[in-house]
C-alpha cells in the first residue's frame, strides 16, 4: 500500500543523529524480509508482550502504520525492513538511526525470539548482516 502523504517514504536515506555515546545500526537483509518488522532492545531486556493498543507509528517504510499493539511494560523501538537504492541495486536494510552504545538484541514481531546481537559504539554507524535460517548456509 502507498503513504498517500509521502508516496517516496522508505525509499532513500535515513537521517542518522549520531555522535557522542549515540550510534546507529544498519543491517542488511534478505529481500524476502521486505515489510518485516524487527525491535531493537538492550541485551537481556524482557521482551515487550506485544498485544492490543493503537497509536501511529514512522516505521520509515511505505504504507500506514496506525495499529493496534501493547508495548508492555517498556516499549523497545522497532522498525521495518525496506528496500533503498544502493550501488548495485535495491538494498534491504533495518536501519536504527539513534541507539545509544552498548549490546543489543533484535527481535522480530510479533514474537520473542532474539534473531542476533549488535554491538553499537557511539559515534558511529555500526554494519551487520541478518544471520541466514539455520540449513540455508
Amino acid at each position: 500500500m502507498q503513504n498517500l502523504e509521502n508516496p517516496y517514504a522508505g525509499q532513500g536515506p535515513v537521517l542518522l543523529d549520531i555522535g557522542g555515546d549515540v550510534g546507529a545500526l544498519v543491517v542488511a537483509m534478505p529481500a524476502e524480509a521486505e515489510g518485516l518488522e524487527v525491535e531493537i532492545r538492550p541485551a537481556g531486556t524482557t521482551a515487550s508482550a506485544h498485544g492490543d493498543h493503537s497509536h501511529p507509528h514512522a516505521h520509515d517504510h511505505a504504507h500506514d502504520h496506525d495499529h493496534d499493539h501493547d508495548h508492555g511494560a517498556a516499549h523497545h523501538p522497532h522498525v521495518g525492513v525496506v528496500a533503498r537504492p544502493g550501488a548495485d541495486g535495491p538494498a534491504h536494510t533495518l536501519v536504527y538511526p539513534e541507539v545509544t552504545q552498548g549490546t543489543y538484541e533484535l527481535v522480530p514481531i510479533p514474537g520473542d525470539t532474539v534473531v542476533m546481537t549488535a554491538e553499537v559504539t557511539g559515534g558511529v554507524v555500526t554494519y551487520t548482516s541478518w544471520p541466514e535460517p539455520a540449513g540455508d548456509a
